[in-house]
C-alpha cells in the first residue's frame, strides 16, 4: 500500500492507494495556507497519520504532487506559487516524523503518471497529458516513466508559443499555447466573438455581462447552433489542434491523453479535434503505421493523487 497525495492551495486530498492504482481509503484537509510553512506541513502530517491509523501495515511509500517544481532527488520543493513550501525539504519533513521513503513530483506530471497506471492511458508506455483548466497543464511519460527534464520542470506544454508575437501569458512570453486552448483562451475567444455577434445567445446566458462567461457557457450556446459559440469553439479547436500535433511530430506517443475541466465537453470536440490533428501531424501520410491516439482522460480529481502515491513504484 501506498500514499499519495494531492497538495493544492486551499485543500490537501490524500489517499492509500494499492499498487493497481486502485484508492482504497481516503483523508481530506484544508491546507491552511495562511498558517505559513510550518502549518501546510503540520496539515501533511495529519493526513498522513490519518491514513497511515486506517492501513493494515506500514505504507511503503509517500508520494506528494505539488503545484510547483520540484527536485525529486532531494525531496525539495524548488519553488511553487501559492504555497509558503518554496525551498523547502518536504521528503525530509515526513521522513522524520513517519520512517518511510517520501516522493515529489509536480501535479501535472503526477496527473500523467495516475491516467498511465489507473485512467484514460491505462497500460501505455509513451503518453502526454494534457490538462484543460484556467491554464494548461501537462506531463510526459516515456517508457512509462515520467519524463521531468534536468530541473523537474519538462512537462510544461502550456508554454511552447504556437502564435508568433500573440496573447500576453502570465509566464511572460507571447503567444504561448496556454492562452489560446485554456479554458481562459477559450474565455478571451468566445467573448471576441459576441462582440461581433451582439445578437449572440450567449450574451443570454451570460445576462448580457461578458464577464460571466465561462466554457460551459459556451459549449451550451455551441450545441444550440449559436454562430458566436460556433466560432469561438471553432478557433479553440484550431489552436489546440496544433499543439497536440507539435507534441505527435516531436514526441509520437501512444497516447495524448486530454483531460480538466474542458474535457467535459468532449462530445463536442472529440471528433472534429481528432480531425484537425489528422491533418496537421506529420505522420498522416504514413498509412499502416501506428498512430497516436487522442483519449479522454478519466480519473479527475483522482489522478493526481494515485499518480504521487505511485511515484515510489515506479521509482
Amino acid at each position: 500500500m501506498y500514499i499519495g497525495i494531492d497538495l493544492g492551495g486551499t485543500n490537501i486530498a490524500a489517499a492509500l492507494v494499492d499498487a493497481d492504482g486502485v484508492i482504497v481509503k481516503r483523508a481530506g484537509i484544508p491546507t491552511n495556507v495562511k498558517g505559513g510553512t510550518k502549518a501546510v506541513v503540520d496539515r501533511l502530517i495529519k493526513v498522513c497519520g490519518e491514513l497511515i491509523s486506517k492501513a493494515d501495515t506500514m505504507p511503503l511509500s509517500i508520494g506528494i504532487g505539488v503545484p510547483g517544481t520540484v527536485n525529486a532527488e532531494k525531496g525539495e520543493v524548488i519553488f511553487t506559487a501559492n504555497l509558503p513550501l518554496s525551498g523547502v525539504n518536504l521528503a525530509h519533513e515526513l521522513q522524520e516524523e513517519f520512517g518511510c521513503p517520501v516522493y515529489l513530483g509536480n501535479d501535472a506530471n503526477c496527473a500523467a503518471l495516475g491516467e498511465t497506471v489507473a485512467g484514460g492511458a491505462k497500460g501505455a508506455q509513451h503518453v502526454v497529458l494534457i490538462t484543460l483548466g484556467t491554464g494548461l497543464g501537462g506531463g510526459i511519460i516515456i517508457g512509462g516513466r515520467l519524463h521531468t527534464g534536468i530541473s523537474g520542470a519538462a512537462g510544461e506544454t502550456g508554454h511552447m508559443t504556437i502564435v508568433a508575437g500573440g496573447r500576453q501569458c502570465g509566464c511572460g512570453r507571447k503567444g504561448c499555447w496556454e492562452t489560446y486552448a485554456s479554458a481562459s483562451g477559450l474565455i478571451k475567444t468566445a467573448i471576441g466573438y459576441m462582440e461581433t455577434y451582439p445578437g449572440s445567445r450567449l450574451w443570454e446566458l451570460c445576462g448580457g455581462d461578458a464577464g460571466n462567461v465561462d466554457g460551459s457557457k459556451v459549449f451550451e450556446a455551441y450545441r444550440e447552433g449559436d454562430h458566436a459559440a460556433q466560432f469561438a469553439v471553432g478557433e479553440y479547436i484550431e489552436h489546440l489542434a496544433i499543439g497536440i500535433a507539435n507534441l505527435i511530430n516531436l514526441l509520437e506517443p501512444e497516447m495524448v491523453c486530454v483531460g480538466g475541466g474542458v474535457s467535459n465537453a468532449w462530445d463536442c470536440l472529440a471528433e472534429p479535434l481528432r480531425a484537425a490533428v489528422d491533418a496537421e501531424k506529420y505522420t498522416r501520410y504514413s498509412e499502416g503505421l501506428p498512430q497516436t491516439r487522442i483519449v479522454k482522460a478519466e480519473l479527475g480529481n483522482d489522478a493526481g493523487i494515485i499518480g504521487a502515491a505511485m511515484l515510489g513504484v515506479r521509482e
